[in-house]
């Protein structure tokens, strides 16, 4: 059953709003993507770290730094923390089996959270982002300065990390560690740090997710939680060794729960999540390895 009257005005806004939501959980989904490729592990911690990268940047706003000013500080901050993360918390445990890669990621998720109620309490908080909050009028149709501006960053962001892959010698090393880290070793690549930097690279992507939706949301202890489960909705949705998977699968959830929340009166906005999760075990049946992703088949 629809709910109310259908407007092309209102779906033109529905669409961009999904649009926006889906660059954001493209954004982190990427970030669950390169840490699955390097390591085989879903980082369960991976909302954590956006959040506490998140509240750093409100600390250097609150001291007098624009949001432009603070940005490139909180990616060097995200970077160097994933980097320790991965060097201190994962690299002990890298050869125990997956299960325990797990839980440690999810305990570090529990010691970030806490750690950001002590050091910021638990209250929300408003976060002042780069973009204008008035519309434009594109076509007809009154769209979010805001909006436009989140997917600009996030595709963007796409953009650059991309070419990192296809035309940078860290890049190709990084793939080729994720791909073969036997064979990288023997010519030369120093795949542990591969690992680590991927790590890294992850935590600012998480960092630019973060901080795009945090003027959309109040910032709290817990503002990534929910986010996080639609991006790995999106990461499995798309396939969780593809980078093109993830940011497809982020769009495109994006666009179909809030369609589905808006048009759709038994979902609403109660039940998106479950619905996306339901969409994506469906997909999972039809298609094991989502839309880009690889089935690895072992004979017995």
């Amino acid at each position: 059953m629809l709910l109310g009257a259908f407007t092309w005005t209102e779906f033109a806004q529905q669409l961009a709003a999904g649009i926006r939501e889906g660059a954001i959980y493209a954004s982190l989904a990427l970030a669950i993507v390169i840490i699955y490729r390097s390591t085989r592990v879903i980082n369960f911690a991976q909302g954590e770290m956006a959040t506490f990268t998140t509240f750093i940047a409100l600390s250097l706003m609150n001291h007098g730094l624009s949001f432009w000013a603070a940005f490139p500080i909180v990616l060097v901050l995200a970077f160097t923390g994933g980097v320790l993360i991965e060097r201190v918390v994962i690299r002990p445990v890298e050869n125990a089996p997956v299960i325990t890669i797990v839980i440690v990621t999810l305990g570090l998720a529990l010691l970030l959270n806490g750690l950001m109620s002590v050091i910021w309490g638990g209250g929300n908080r408003q976060f002042r982002g780069p973009f204008s909050t008035r519309t434009l009028d594109v076509g007809g149709v009154p769209i979010s300065v805001q909006d436009i501006g989140i997917v600009v960053v996030s595709l963007a962001l796409v953009g650059l990390l991309a070419l990192f892959f296809r035309f940078t010698k860290l890049g190709l090393a990084l793939r080729a560690s994720a791909l073969n880290p036997d064979s990288s070793r023997l010519v030369g690549v120093r795949v542990s740090w591969m690992l680590a930097f991927g790590w890294g690279l992850a935590a600012v992507l998480g960092a630019v997710s973060g901080m795009m939706v945090a003027p959309v949301v109040f910032l709290d202890p817990n503002m990534m939680q929910t986010i996080l489960l639609y991006a790995f909705a999106a990461a499995v949705l798309g396939g969780l060794d593809s980078p093109l998977g993830a940011v497809v699968g982020g769009l495109l959830l994006g666009v179909t729960i809030t369609m589905l929340g808006r048009y759709v009166d038994f979902i609403g906005s109660a039940l998106k999540l479950p619905t996306a999760l339901l969409l994506i075990l469906v997909l999972l049946i039809v298609r094991p390895g989502g839309l880009f992703g690889s089935v690895t088949v072992r004979r017995a």
